[in-house]
């Protein structure tokens, strides 16, 4: 696919099939590092905008929700990624919105001792926007976008962003940008 087809070909909203694993940067005390758990819905809009809403759960089956995710943003596209003949480097830049909304308790509570400090009380189903802010659960710093660089790769109908490094290493520099595929997302 070209960058024209790939970018038509992502428009409209995807989902996971399944909950899925990633390895997280956080580690157990005994050195493993410690699974996370989630679902994402992903909505590929006008104007190279997106919308990406990610729930996390304390299990792997997505019975016990722990929070939602939300960020809005732009997609930069950044040219062909060797992965796979028509997959395409992006980076995804939650320049217009990011929300955290606890839905477990353990969740707020620990959100109020540890990201007290310029938000409301952290309260089950309430979101409170972290844009913009200093955020220390999520490592976001104030003044600064979130931003990942990752890859799309559309195939047999599904959406494929990059797999997770697995030494828990975010996607937070180019040299970090992903060189496999994780588990595909399909059409709502």
């Amino acid at each position: 696919m070209t960058l024209d087809q790939t970018k038509a070909a992502i428009a409209g909203e995807w989902i996971s099939i399944a909950p899925e694993i990633r390895p997280s940067a956080q580690k157990t005390p005994e050195g493993a590092l410690k699974p996370f758990y989630l679902q994402r819905d992903f909505k590929a809009l006008a104007d190279d905008r997106f919308e990406l809403t990610i729930t996390n759960s304390a299990d792997p089956y997505g019975k016990a929700p722990l929070a939602r995710i939300f960020i809005r943003g732009h997609m930069h596209w950044q040219g062909e990624h060797p992965i796979a003949a028509g997959a395409q480097k992006v980076d995804f830049v939650a320049d217009e919105a990011y929300e955290v909304t606890p839905l477990l308790q353990g969740f707020a509570d620990v959100l109020n001792q540890v990201a007290a400090q310029g938000y409301a009380k952290w309260e089950v189903g309430q979101p409170q926007s972290v844009f913009g802010k200093a955020f220390a659960p999520f490592g976001l710093v104030a003044g600064r976008n979130f931003m990942e660089y990752d890859l799309v790769f559309v195939s047999h109908g599904l959406l494929f962003w990059g797999a997770r490094n697995v030494d828990g290493r975010g996607f937070d520099t180019e040299q970090n940008r992903p060189t496999n595929l994780q588990i595909p997302l399909a059409r709502k």
